[in-house]
């Protein structure tokens, strides 16, 4: 099936990335290493191919596809053979990736965004799109009276004063434009009771939030160790580096608390207690695209005995999140397709902070999504 995806934050680096990587697969120029789907366990006909996804945004960087790309390859992000190598391909992406349109009420700019969405679905005969939100993360708003129905959040977006933030503004756009959603980052999203009640009333699945590429999924997996061994965690803090534009974002104290909460969650959700300690984001220009984590773990064991853990991650972000995107576009679209609607819990597997009741243990979590994608169709040898 033709799949759109459409990414909020187009011109950024992680998806450039995702639309780069793909298009390098597509032309049998790379392997899709790092996408889970991809793996013999989860690989499935009903699921779109890499090959049949078409791309299209909206930024309101207005940096050339191309030339970000470039970029990337000069950081070492991507090889600089596959950067040049798709670069005709990302000249014809390029024609769907549009300014974000701003009016003077919120419903204006939702019905822009999904006039936008209409056009790319029809100019390329889609059988469905996906919305991905993969710009920076914004800070956690506070409640709104707005939020409580959508009714009420309808009639607020049509006053001057925002009663959304942005990324919550797409995915109501998207889901009004018949489009599932989904959140790669710890912004609201369609986390809001109206948001979700607009899911079903449209028939809509959406998932989310903050996508698990790095220290977070060290967590999810050591975690449930130490709970499996009735060991106790007294503390357990963490300390990420990070540059690029994500880490000069987070030097901004919301969107620094919105994205550490996001980090922590995972313990006391699989621990069922919160040890003491924290997370802290420490941004480091000369880092650029790459990232590193130290975390330090002290816990009790046997009679008390007092023991320590600790481990380094070392990572490229864009090069972690980027196939994770792809594998969630396709779910989503094939989880639509199957009628699912409202809240898909079980990718919680890619998620720091994912939607409802889901485990937050990664080998549970696994296990839900292999279940979810058997219960999608019959697997395949290949495409």
């Amino acid at each position: 099936m033709r799949t759109g995806i459409w990414l909020i934050g187009a011109r950024g680096s992680v998806a450039v990335t995702s639309v780069l990587g793909a298009l390098a697969v597509r032309a049998g120029l790379a392997d899709p290493i790092g996408c889970v789907l991809e793996s013999p366990a989860l690989h499935s006909d009903t699921l779109p191919g890499i090959g049949d996804l078409i791309f299209g945004g909206h930024d309101i960087s207005s940096i050339p596809l191309g030339k970000k790309a470039a970029a990337l390859a000069e950081a070492g992000v991507v090889p600089v053979r596959l950067a040049e190598a798709v670069q005709d391909a990302l000249a014809g992406v390029e024609q769907d990736v549009l300014p974000l349109p701003v009016r003077d009420t919120q419903a204006g700019t939702a019905d822009a965004i999904g006039a936008d969405l209409d056009r790319f679905r029809r100019r390329h005969q889609l059988d469905r799109v996906v919305v991905i939100n993969v710009s920076t993360t914004e800070p956690a708003p506070p409640p709104h009276p707005a939020h409580a129905g959508l009714d009420a959040l309808r009639a607020a977006l049509d006053g001057r004063e925002p009663v959304l933030p942005p990324s919550a503004l797409a995915a109501y756009a998207a889901l009004r434009a018949g489009c599932p959603y989904v959140d790669f980052t710890p912004s609201t999203g369609a986390r809001l009771p109206a948001l979700d009640a607009l899911a079903r009333e449209q028939g809509l699945p959406y998932a989310g939030h903050d996508g698990k590429t790095g220290e977070t999924l060290v967590k999810s997996v050591l975690a449930p160790m130490f709970a499996l061994r009735n060991l106790k965690v007294r503390t357990w803090s963490g300390i990420n580096l990070l540059g690029g534009g994500d880490g000069a974002n987070l030097a901004q104290p919301a969107a620094n608390a919105a994205k550490s909460a996001s980090k922590q969650r995972v313990l006391a959700e699989t621990l069922g207690y919160a040890p003491q300690g924290d997370t802290r984001i420490d941004f480091v220009e000369d880092l650029g695209d790459f990232k590193t984590a130290w975390d330090l773990i002290s816990f009790e064991g046997f009679l008390g005995t007092r023991m320590r853990m600790e481990f380094s991650w070392h990572g490229c972000d864009s090069a972690l999140a980027a196939p994770l995107v792809l594998d969630l576009a396709r779910l989503t679209a094939a989880a639509h397709r199957a009628g699912r609607t409202g809240p898909l819990t079980e990718l919680a597997f890619f998620f720091k902070d994912p939607l409802g009741d889901a485990p937050h243990g990664l080998a549970e979590q696994w296990q839900a999504l292999r279940a979810a994608v058997d219960a999608l169709g019959p697997r395949g040898e290949g495409r």
